[in-house]
């Protein structure tokens, strides 16, 4: 480590899902937001979903891993409708379009990409894709 670099304190490394601190923070769209925490080889993205709120349809290269927190949704994912409970998971290979649909009681979803997408590495809006 040169002189320049500062080391990073341990307790910048840990985090909590349920505190609504840290990260970076992105409005994907309309009742959606979230939370992106980046490492060298995966990014995690906490994503609150409003009731029946839903994003767009999008894909990206990245392989991406979800797993829903609370409430219920659909994910659309390949053309399918596949409705998800607390505690489900799934995985998005990249390239194929998807997005989640909340219901009436919202949703928060984990989802985990590899490797991490460099659009989510700044604050912004929008998912970052076509």
């Amino acid at each position: 480590m040169s002189s320049t670099d500062t080391p990073k304190r341990q307790a910048d490394e840990f985090h909590n899902l349920d505190d609504g601190q840290g990260g970076i923070f992105r409005e994907l769209a309309p009742g959606l937001t979230t939370r992106i925490f980046a490492g060298e080889q995966a990014m995690l993205s906490i994503v609150s979903i409003a009731p029946n709120a839903e994003g767009k349809l999008h894909a990206h290269p990245e392989e991406q891993w979800g797993v829903l927190l609370d409430g219920s949704a659909v994910r659309i994912q390949g053309g399918e409708e596949i409705a998800v409970k607390k505690g489900d998971f799934w995985r998005t290979p990249g390239g194929v379009p998807h997005t989640m649909r909340a219901g009436p009681e919202g949703a928060r979803v984990l989802d985990i990409f590899s490797p991490p997408r460099p659009e989510y590495r700044v604050p912004g809006s929008g998912f970052g894709t076509a």
